[in-house]
């Protein structure tokens, strides 16, 4: 079995990068490209505990901000079981993360990003 522990370095800059285009969209009160961010970062990082448990705590503080309750309860139960999941590397990959979208199940993957998973 394979413990993810640390995010290599590429991806933790992008994984970095994504968040800082959330943050300047969310400033921005560009909702919609801020989430596009938070979704994207959530991919990078899903296969790390950190990471994904801070993706998916950044997507709960926008629920609360959005005032969408689905979004707010759906990122508590990705809160609680995400991050270990990370840690035994059982992640659904390319999974935006979002409560419209089924927790385990895998999807397609942006190519760039998958670019940057396959360059481990």
């Amino acid at each position: 079995m394979k413990f993810n522990i640390k995010v290599p370095k590429h991806l933790k800059v992008a994984y970095n990068k994504e968040l800082e285009y959330y943050r300047f969209y969310s400033k921005n009160k560009q909702h919609s490209n801020a989430w596009h961010h938070l979704e994207r970062s959530h991919i990078i990082g899903q296969s790390y505990p950190i990471e994904h448990t801070n993706s998916h705590w950044l997507m709960f503080k926008f629920g609360l901000r959005q005032k969408n309750t689905k979004d707010v309860f759906g990122q508590i139960v990705r809160l609680v079981v995400g991050g270990w999941k990370s840690f035994i590397d059982h992640v659904p990959l390319g999974n935006t993360g979002g409560s419209n979208v089924p927790p385990l199940k895998p999807m397609p993957m942006p190519g760039d990003i998958a670019k940057l998973l396959n360059a481990q």
